[in-house]
């Protein structure tokens, strides 16, 4: 970065801090900006990328205590200097100010030259206004580049994993896309399909930033019993019809437990959701329930017995349409 950029850029302005803002504060705030302003949130949004750079370049600078003392006193000299071109044989110099600071000893229009010939050159001052011998675009001098230090690439993963690994959470070996294995954390409760991004696991920085992260796909294999619902966890339970018609305690498994007893009522209709406090997917945001539907199962082969038992039972019943409701809504 020139140091013309010092004198025509207000850092803290473009982070919308004090002055006297504090190291905690310029990060706080870096930190918002930047997860609004990234590439990454705002895919194909110019604007939104060059504000990141913006942001990047000025707290690239405001965060390195040494370099923030030098912007501090760049911008202290007057937003007026400026970059010209010098006389016959100079390199180019600052006007109107290295004459007030040095007490007005060089007459106007005259110009400080660049490190050619006699008492020393631009980079000489500079070393002496901060305390090192750097000149632009050097390491030592502490001028980077727009935007600071470029962050490493992403690496992308995927892994399938089983209804009960996926609810309970595990750690799992996994190969990147560049082939190194990883040891990946799987919190408790991914949903198919969810992405996790770990990081700093990613490539490094080619230029010492910030290394990417390591983004894993996740898919989760079905249950033959349980399926998800967000936190909740359903499961269908057959009943007979006696169990339904005059009620009854019947057993419904648990995702990983022992089965738990649940009373159904007499004239429990099939579909009807009977729910277990407690026993669904337990993550850091909450924990659901166990919702167990009742379905009524008719026997598909009846003795002559049988079903005289179940003519006699339709005769002693009442003369009623259970569809007539639903077909007078429907007309309706």
């Amino acid at each position: 970065m020139a140091s013309q950029d010092w004198f025509d850029k207000d850092f803290y302005k473009v982070l919308g801090v004090d002055k006297t803002a504090s190291d905690a504060e310029l990060k706080k705030t870096y930190r918002k900006l930047a997860r609004q302003y990234h590439p990454d949130s705002n895919p194909g949004d110019a604007a939104a990328e060059s504000r990141f750079k913006e942001i990047s370049e000025a707290y690239s600078v405001l965060s390195d205590k040494e370099q923030r003392a030098e912007y501090d006193q760049v911008r202290a000299m007057g937003s007026g200097a400026r970059f010209t071109a010098g006389g016959p044989g100079a390199q180019g110099g600052f006007e109107d100010v290295f004459g007030g600071m040095f007490g007005g000893q060089q007459a106007s229009g005259q110009r400080v030259r660049f490190g050619q010939g006699g008492g020393g050159g631009f980079e000489d001052i500079l070393g002496g206004m901060f305390g090192g011998g750097g000149g632009f675009g050097q390491s030592s001098g502490g001028f980077r580049g727009f935007g600071g230090p470029t962050k490493g690439r992403d690496v992308t993963a995927s892994t399938t994993l089983d209804f009960t690994t996926a609810i309970a959470g595990d750690t799992v070996k996994l190969s990147q896309g560049n082939g190194r294995p990883v040891n990946v954390r799987i919190p408790a409760g991914v949903a198919d399909g969810q992405k996790i991004r770990l990081r700093g696991r990613g490539e490094p920085s080619p230029d010492g930033g910030e290394a990417g992260d390591l983004v894993v796909s996740v898919t989760v294999r079905k249950h033959p019993v349980f399926e998800r619902d967000g936190l909740n966890l359903r499961v269908d339970v057959p009943v007979t019809f006696v169990e339904a018609a005059l009620g009854a305690t019947i057993q419904v498994p648990t995702l990983g437990g022992d089965p738990v007893k649940l009373k159904v009522a007499p004239g429990t209709p099939s579909g009807r959701v009977l729910r277990v406090k407690g026993r669904g997917v337990a993550t850091k945001s909450g924990t659901g329930d166990l919702l167990a539907t009742v379905q009524v199962a008719v026997p598909s082969h009846l003795s002559d017995k049988q079903r005289e038992a179940v003519e006699a039972l339709r005769a002693a019943l009442p003369d009623e349409d259970p569809r007539e409701d639903l077909l007078a809504k429907a007309r309706s």
